[in-house]
């Protein structure tokens, strides 16, 4: 098994599974953000050119120890070619300097989110050509949502008429975002988010202090949770949001990134407006009661947040919205009666959210 998807124990079960069920030239793996859609891909890439045998019964993963294994291994195998946008290779691992059309670095064009047609017409390229180790080709896209429709009908031809060893894995978090003729030509592959006590072990062997908090906190999400904690997102400060945003504090608060933070505030206002309608919070423990009254407090500064998210990575003013954000979130809890917190499950009641910690 690749290293990548060994470190995460609930890809076993659905890593057999595809290889043993699936046979389409092209995939889908989607599932929630992060529960590991890629590594699974990546996993799904080394079994295909592994050298072990192909039967169901050798075939559950790649071997690890083979040349081909090896190569995957060390991001330098000649038939895998892994697309991601420019933004995110160096953070996953996969730097590589940017070429434009011309043949010149592209090092003063900030890197782009998106995956552009003309590294789609690489892929194209590359899978047209022969296989230079005899098990085929194979391309990992990655997150697919983030090819345009130009990027997206440049493959979508090859999707129809796939060269003869060449295979495809489009890894999403958000499937419903890619073209309906995309998803028509790929086999689906379902990974659903993993048991909670298998990733609260998998968070505690990181590190991860108090992770039933950021678990819960990033709806079940395990990569999530280990990349908010890596962000410096606490569990304690998790727990202390509420009582934060009600005294307009917000100095606690400023090491975490932006768009991180208007996430947090957009699961808040979600979590109180379950607690106006009388359903049950789903990030928080411990929230202020609410009432029907609240709910145009709370509506107006879900759009405030919901604005705020599409600027989040290039804001005018990190400092100036983030305060803006939590005055109206200040606003919105005074609306939904925060004088005192009462628990949202089995929580004990705690002391006013006025109050310090």
């Amino acid at each position: 098994m690749s290293s990548q998807s060994h470190e995460l124990p609930w890809l076993d079960q659905p890593l057999a599974h595809a290889l043993r069920t699936r046979r389409a030239h092209a995939l889908l793996v989607h599932g929630a953000q992060g529960v590991g859609q890629f590594e699974l891909a990546l996993a799904l890439a080394q079994a295909w050119l592994c050298d072990a045998p192909d039967s169901p019964e050798v075939k559950a993963r790649a071997c690890g120890v083979c040349a081909n294994c090896k190569l995957v291994q060390a991001r330098s195998h000649p038939d895998l070619l892994v697309l991601l946008p420019e933004a995110l290779r160096e953070s996953m691992g996969w730097a590589s300097e940017a070429i434009d059309d011309a043949g010149e670095k592209a090092s003063k064009a900030k890197p782009s989110k998106d995956i552009k047609v003309e590294a789609v017409r690489g892929v194209v390229a590359f899978a047209q050509t022969s296989s230079a180790r005899g098990r085929g080709k194979v391309v990992v896209v990655h997150p697919a949502e983030r090819m345009n429709a130009v990027a997206a009908n440049t493959l979508l031809k090859t999707l129809e008429e796939p060269p003869g060893d060449a295979r495809f894995v489009l890894s999403s978090a958000a499937p419903d975002a890619l073209l309906p003729t995309i998803r028509s030509r790929c086999q689906a592959l379902a990974l659903a988010v993993p048991d909670g006590g298998e990733a609260l072990a998998w968070l505690r062997g990181k590190g991860v202090e108090r992770a039933e908090v950021l678990l819960r906190a990033t709806g079940g999400q395990p990569l999530e949770a280990l990349d908010w904690a890596g962000q410096g997102v606490e569990a304690r400060l998790w727990d202390e949001l509420p009582r934060l945003v009600a005294r307009g504090d917000g100095a606690a608060l400023a090491n975490w990134p932006l768009p991180r933070l208007v996430d947090a505030l957009q699961k808040l206002c979600h979590d109180l407006h379950c607690r106006a309608a009388g359903a049950q919070p789903r990030y928080f423990t411990q929230l202020p009661q609410a009432s029907d009254g609240a709910l145009p407090a709370l509506s107006a500064w879900a759009k405030a947040l919901a604005l705020a998210a599409r600027q989040a990575e290039h804001p005018w003013h990190a400092a100036l919205m983030t305060e803006s954000l939590l005055q109206q979130g200040q606003a919105a809890l005074a609306a939904a009666g925060a004088a005192r917190t009462a628990p949202a499950s089995t929580a004990e009641p705690v002391d006013s959210l006025n109050s310090g910690p």
